[in-house]
C-alpha cells in the first residue's frame, strides 16, 4: 500500500490525480500537465517532495565517515553549503545520487531518492562503523516543499526575512517562513531558480497554504510528478532508475566529475572506479530530439537509420513544451552522433543527437 505524504489531504482537496511512486502516494498532476510545466518556466510551481529521504550524519568524524562512504569530498564542504554526489557499491555501480548539506561542522544531512533512502541509510550506517559518527534516518519527521520558477524569490521573499538574494546555488540556511522553522535550500531539479523548504511534517499544510496565497498574484500553481519529470528532462538531469543504476558507474553517466580521487583516504568503490577515469565508456549519455511527432520512451531501442542495427537505448523521453518537439535521453555507442533513429513499435523514427541540456534558463 502506498504511503501518503503529510500533504495528502491538500492534494485530494485540489483534485489531484494520485499515483504510486516509489511506494508513496504522490500527485501526478492537478489538471493540465503542460500548464504546470509552463507555470514553472514562466512564473512558479509548488511541489510536494516529501517522499525524499533525510538522513543525518553527526559527530566529530562525520565528515571523514562521509568521505569514505561517498565518492565526493564532503570534508571540504563549508557549513551552509551543499554538494551533489553519489553512493556507489564496491564495483562502482551507482546505488543513488544524493545532495549532501553541511549544516554545521559536525552535522550533515544526506538527501536521498525515495526509492533508495532505506538502503542508503543502511549503507551509511555500515560504512560509518569505525568512525566517531552516528547515522540517523529522520525522514519520517520531515516534509519537503519546493517553489520553482523565475518568480520564486518574490513569492518566498514575502514570507521570510531570510536573505534569499544572498543565498548561493547549492547552499542552505535556517529561516522562519510563514512563522514556521525551515531549512531553506537553493538547488532544484527543474532547470529554473527556486527553493526547497525542509520543515517538520506537521508544518507542511500551513506552509503550503501560505505559499499558495503568497504565490497566487505571481502565477504560482501546484505541480505534480509529470511536470517535474518533463522539466528535469529538459534540464538534462538524471533520474535514478532511468539514467542511473547499480549497473552503471558515474563515468558511464558522464558524471565522473563527482568522483574525487584527490580527497584523503580510501572510499568505497575507489579501486573499481580509478582505472575508469581515463578510459572512455563504451556508451555515452546523449540528448535526442525527434524530427517527427512520435515520442521516444524509456526502453525503446536506438538504431542506425537504414540498417536498423541497435546501438543504444532510450532512458527517458517526453514531449518538450519548451522545444515544441519530443525529446529523450539515451545511452548510445560512443562515437555515434548522427544517422540515428528510435525504434517506436517497429517504426524507425529519425532523431537528432544534441548536447545536454535541452533547455537553459535565462539568467
Amino acid at each position: 500500500m502506498s504511503r501518503p505524504t503529510p500533504l495528502r489531504g491538500v492534494h485530494e482537496s485540489l483534485g489531484a490525480t494520485l499515483t504510486d511512486f516509489a511506494g508513496w502516494l504522490m500527485p501526478l498532476r492537478y489538471g493540465s500537465e503542460s500548464a504546470e510545466h509552463n507555470a514553472v518556466r514562466q512564473a512558479a510551481g509548488l511541489f510536494d517532495l516529501s517522499h525524499m529521504g533525510e538522513i543525518f550524519v553527526t559527530g566529530p568524524q562525520a565528515a571523514e565517515a562521509l568521505d569514505y562512504a561517498l565518492v565526493g569530498h564532503l570534508s571540504a564542504l563549508e557549513p551552509g553549503r551543499a554538494r551533489y554526489t553519489m553512493i556507489v557499491d564496491a564495483e562502482g555501480g551507482v546505488l543513488d545520487d544524493l545532495i549532501v548539506y553541511r549544516l554545521a561542522p559536525a552535522e550533515f544531512m544526506v538527501v536521498a531518492n525515495a526509492s533508495n533512502y532505506p538502503r542508503v541509510a543502511a549503507e551509511l550506517t555500515g560504512r560509518a562503523k569505525g568512525f566517531d559518527a552516528a547515522v540517523e534516518d529522520r525522514s519520517e519527521r520531515y516534509a519537503l516543499v519546493a517553489v520553482q520558477g523565475p518568480r520564486s524569490v518574490e513569492i518566498l521573499g514575502s514570507l521570510t526575512d531570510a536573505d534569499l538574494e544572498g543565498l548561493r546555488y547549492y547552499a542552505g540556511l535556517p529561516a522562519v517562513v510563514a512563522g514556521r522553522e525551515a531549512l531553506v535550500a537553493r538547488t532544484g531539479y527543474t532547470g529554473e531558480d527556486g527553493f526547497e523548504l525542509f520543515v517538520a511534517a506537521e508544518d507542511a499544510e500551513p506552509l503550503w497554504a501560505a505559499l499558495t496565497e503568497a504565490g497566487a498574484p505571481h502565477g504560482l500553481i501546484p505541480a505534480g510528478l509529470s511536470a517535474r519529470d518533463t522539466l528535469r528532462l529538459e534540464a538534462g538531469m538524471p533520474l535514478y532508475g532511468n539514467e542511473l543504476s547499480a549497473a552503471l558507474t558515474p563515468f558511464d553517466a558522464g558524471l565522473g566529475r563527482v568522483v574525487r580521487f584527490d580527497k584523503p583516504g580510501d572510499f568505497v568503490g575507489r579501486a573499481a572506479l580509478e582505472p575508469l577515469k581515463d578510459v572512455p565508456p563504451s556508451r555515452r549519455l546523449v540528448g535526442l530530439v525527434a524530427t517527427g511527432r512520435r515520442v521516444p520512451r524509456h526502453g525503446y531501442p536506438v538504431v542506425v537509420a537504414g540498417d536498423g542495427a541497435v546501438v543504444g537505448e532510450v532512458t527517458s523521453g517526453a514531449p518538450s513544451q519548451s522545444l515544441g518537439r519530443p525529446i529523450a535521453m539515451a545511452y548510445v555507442d560512443n562515437g555515434l552522433s548522427s544517422g540515428l533513429a528510435v525504434d517506436i513499435r517497429g517504426s524507425h523514427e529519425p532523431v537528432e543527437v544534441v548536447a545536454l541540456p535541452f533547455y537553459r534558463r535565462k539568467k
